[in-house]
């Protein structure tokens, strides 16, 4: 566990207000303009220890750099994810697990572990998009 320092104090609380997933140069970028001095590599570092740690969920956006939110949830879950505002989801998924399970076991592995993000358009969006 590392020390918990003020900047980490305060990527922790920035983060804990957004519901969606932001990338550290969005979540510095809003840090900055709040008027906060903390540099860019902190955030970074902070992120990191935070997600390691279980305090926020990790996720590789489709342009390779990865994306963080707060973690609501305990324990192991999945999301559903807008693709438009980026608003999430937590959500317990026993059909995936029992499935993970199920196919690790027929190929011979033993304690899968996996990562399932479901990516669509939320409702609001959707009625926005006329979708």
């Amino acid at each position: 566990m590392k020390r918990n320092t003020w900047q980490r104090t305060a990527v922790r609380e920035a983060l804990g207000a957004r519901d969606d997933f932001v990338s550290a140069q969005q979540l510095h970028a809003s840090m900055k303009a709040g008027g906060s001095p903390i540099g860019l590599a902190t955030v970074y570092r902070a992120l990191s220890d935070l997600a390691e740690e279980g305090d926020a969920d990790a996720l590789r956006a489709g342009d390779g750099e990865s994306r963080y939110r707060a973690c609501v949830s305990a324990g192991h879950h999945h999301h559903l994810i807008c693709r438009s505002c980026g608003r999430t989801v937590e959500i317990q998924a026993d059909d995936i697990e029992h499935w993970a399970a199920g196919v690790a076991a027929a190929h011979g592995f033993r304690d899968p572990q996996h990562v399932v993000d479901v990516f669509g358009t939320c409702a609001a969006c959707a009625e926005v998009d006329g979708a």
